[in-house]
């Protein structure tokens, strides 16, 4: 970029000085003494080549140089005081795109109050959010096309870090024939030998192991029938008979006919949804999104 031609502060002063077309409330605006303002315009008409003012007995008043100068010294200083007003509000989060994953039954607990929150008291950022499983979201926030992920049981990832926001049961997804629907708590040991319908684990492998975990812990390993990526396709399936579940208790938000959801017992076991970002990641958008997610949770 070449070096610019006019000094900002002698272009101020030459605005200031063509309102007040008086050298000594220019001066006083402008918080110098009359010497050193008459030096800026001095300097700016050698760099420009021309007299900007007329000085004359009558007063001071503007030379044909001036007023074309005038307009685009205006638009200069206007197009500054501008970009320092949305550097500084960048700078303080308050504008930019901020990307957001998040895990699907998150949209049925506290996605809609944090990002409602968020976005009240950050109108000026433009929020960008996709629906994502644990893999991809740690993908996508380790090539940077993802600034924040709110995501289930993270996996330790080298260079990031997982806050945790929330914390939650498991519930078994029944049938609504099944003969345990009956029941108001659901021994996990009586599952055993049931088809299971379960995300792959490839998709969220913490998850995965954390309901094998549960049915391990009650004496069996679980039997997977079907395979659904998101928790509303699992309580489809086993709506429509084709298995039973474990699950987050935020499914209970998904409404299918054929579906009944039960508490498990022991009744223990707590599934951790985490804001997981890039550690030292230095976005202003992401420490306020940060606190916003804290605060609603």
């Amino acid at each position: 970029m070449d070096r610019p031609e006019l000094a900002l502060h002698q272009l101020h002063a030459f605005a200031v000085l063509a309102e007040e077309l008086h050298f000594g409330r220019a001066a006083e605006r402008l918080g110098i003494a009359q010497p050193p303002l008459s030096q800026q315009i001095r300097r700016l008409e050698r760099r420009v080549g021309h007299a900007l003012f007329d000085r004359g007995p009558g007063g001071v008043t503007l030379t044909p140089a001036g007023h074309e100068l005038l307009p685009s010294a205006r638009r200069a200083l206007g197009e500054i005081a501008g970009g320092l007003d949305a550097a500084r509000r960048a700078g303080r989060g308050e504008t930019g795109r901020l990307r957001i994953g998040f895990a699907a039954t998150l949209a049925l607990t506290v996605l809609p109050r944090i990002l409602r929150a968020y976005r009240d008291g950050h109108p000026g950022v433009e929020v960008e959010i996709r629906e994502m499983t644990t893999a991809p979201q740690v993908a996508a926030l380790r090539d940077g096309s993802l600034d924040v992920g709110l995501l289930r049981e993270p996996p330790e990832a080298d260079g990031l870090v997982a806050e945790p926001i929330l914390s939650e049961g498991f519930v078994a997804v029944l049938p609504s024939g099944h003969p345990l629907a009956a029941r108001r708590a659901v021994p996990v040991a009586a599952l055993a030998g049931e088809p299971f319908v379960l995300p792959p684990r490839e998709a969220a492998p913490t998850v995965h192991d954390r309901i094998a975990g549960l049915c391990r812990a009650a004496g069996f390993e679980p039997r997977a029938g079907q395979r659904a990526v998101e928790w509303q396709t699992v309580c489809a399936l086993v709506g429509a008979g084709l298995g039973v579940s474990l699950a987050p208790a935020s499914v209970r938000g998904i409404r299918l006919a054929g579906v009944t959801y039960r508490g498990i017992s022991p009744g223990g076991a707590r599934t951790t949804v985490a804001a997981c970002h890039r550690r030292d990641d230095p976005n202003p958008l992401l420490a306020r999104f940060l606190h916003t997610a804290r605060t609603q949770t």
